[in-house]
């Protein structure tokens, strides 16, 4: 295994790559994420709420042995932070900015997403009633965003959205999204597809029933043409989040997304918050997913699957030693020569800024 240092500066809040994505060209590879500042006693995510948080990207240029970082290059409502809202207070949020300020999206008139630099990043505004989300789209391999594009509500009270998409054709994509449940709470995940371009978007189907707890930030990939799997985060019904269990679960559609069933529990416990997953087909066909795992000992965890994901093989520990339950959130792609390049948020101690790092390893 060897470790690489993304972005980490002392005093700062650097987390969450799975809420914006990550995209691959070869040994080029875009991850995104956020930053804020770090302040201890902050709660389950010690951070300062006081100070807003701001938009990042990191690009690698020799399959993620080093990388440059800079602000996301789009705009976002009221200049601030995209799909933060939560990590901070009221008055520094999008959706404090959207009550107050004129829309600021735009009409989309359509893009090829089988352009070979193509990039597709979601946002939102919040988790629960009331959040909404849009889009921003890249053809030049995230060096700038066209955007941002307002996704419609589906029907529903809230849309979550993080970045999980399929190609399917030049005017065709599916998004892998979060609703609201139908008491407000986060949440239940579905999908939606374009036909014309990005232009519209429809409600496809829910991806199993609604939850007691929640099922959220789901991870997709395509087998075929009608077979797809997508891994959800899940929690159980507990009141209190500090107790209650958490897992992945992993479903099955046959017809291109028309409908889904349950398939089986690849993560069998993610620990104490839970952790999202992420699925990556292999070269060579094996699936790969990866976590965190946020119960001592903290770390970044993967199973592999070579029967397109009925069992699963033993935890593979990618990186130990994280300083407390605050880590995760990965995305991982492969490079040319074989290796995975699995990204995440991390820490060494409770007490120290939270920081992106890699993991490149063979499977």
């Amino acid at each position: 295994m060897q470790h690489v240092t993304i972005y980490r500066e002392a005093g700062r809040y650097a987390g969450w790559p799975a809420n914006y994505g990550i995209w691959s060209w070869g040994n080029e590879i875009v991850v995104g994420f956020t930053l804020g500042y770090f302040q201890a006693g902050g709660g389950f995510h010690p951070r300062d709420g006081s100070k807003p948080f701001v938009a990042m990207q990191a690009r690698s240029l020799d399959g993620g042995e080093t990388w440059q970082v800079q602000e996301t290059p789009c705009r976002t409502p009221g200049d601030r932070g995209i799909s933060a809202d939560e990590h901070v207070h009221d008055n520094l949020g999008i959706a404090h900015a959207l009550e107050v300020g004129e829309s600021p999206f735009i009409r989309p008139t359509g893009v090829d997403f089988t352009h070979s630099d193509f990039a597709l990043m979601c946002a939102r505004s919040g988790l629960k009633r009331g959040a909404k989300s849009w889009f921003y789209t890249s053809i030049d391999r995230c060096q700038t965003w066209e955007g941002p594009f307002s996704l419609p509500m589906f029907g529903q009270t809230g849309i979550a959205a993080r970045t999980d998409y399929l190609v399917d054709g030049r005017d065709e994509c599916t998004l892998f999204l979060t609703a609201a449940k139908s008491n407000g709470d986060e949440g239940r995940v579905f999908c939606a597809r374009t036909i014309d371009g990005g232009i519209t978007f429809k409600f496809t189907s829910f991806i199993g029933p609604e939850p007691e707890g929640f099922a959220i930030m789901p991870a997709s990939v395509r087998l075929s043409e009608s077979r797809i799997l997508v891994a959800v985060r899940c929690r159980g019904s507990k009141q209190k989040w500090e107790t209650a269990q958490n897992w992945i679960d992993l479903y099955a559609s046959d017809d291109n997304g028309a409908t889904f069933s349950f398939m089986n529990r690849p993560g069998v416990s993610t620990g104490v918050g839970g952790n999202p997953p992420t699925l990556t087909k292999l070269h060579d066909g094996r699936l790969c997913l990866t976590y965190g795992y946020r119960d001592a000992p903290h770390s970044i965890r993967a199973r592999l699957s070579t029967d397109d994901g009925e069992t699963w093989g033993d935890e593979l520990i990618l990186r130990d030693g994280g300083g407390d339950h605050d880590i995760g959130y990965p995305r991982t792609v492969q490079r040319p020569d074989g290796k995975v390049v699995t990204t995440y948020y991390f820490d060494d101690r409770p007490d120290g800024e939270r920081y992106i790092a890699a993991t490149i390893w063979e499977p």
